[in-house]
């Protein structure tokens, strides 16, 4: 799978990148189809809490995709709440696949 990593306005430093690359990577085991993952990482209004947004978007086959945003305190505690949101997705796309 595919994972590329866009940061909106600042530049992601290294940690956060192989932070971002491990937990989406994760993905895999349990869904197999996963094209590729598109993570866009964005700071809205610097002066508030719960500032850090992630965007994740899953390219699956046939369905196109499955999204999620999330905004948190921190990019990596918003990243894993996105995953969490599309690894549910995940599950019902994977039960609608088995009904068919």
């Amino acid at each position: 799978m595919e994972i590329k990593i866009n940061s909106v306005h600042f530049t992601a430093d290294q940690k956060l990148v192989d932070f971002v690359n491990k937990k989406v990577g994760k993905l895999d085991t349990f869904f197999d189809g996963i094209i590729n993952a598109e993570v866009t990482l964005k700071v809205l209004k610097p002066e508030t809490a719960k500032n850090k947004v992630s965007e994740l978007k899953i390219s699956i086959p046939a369905n196109g995709y499955l999204f999620a945003k999330k905004e948190a305190d921190t990019f990596e505690e918003a990243t894993d709440l996105a995953i969490d949101a599309v690894r549910k997705q995940l599950d019902k796309y994977k039960e609608k696949l088995k009904n068919k």
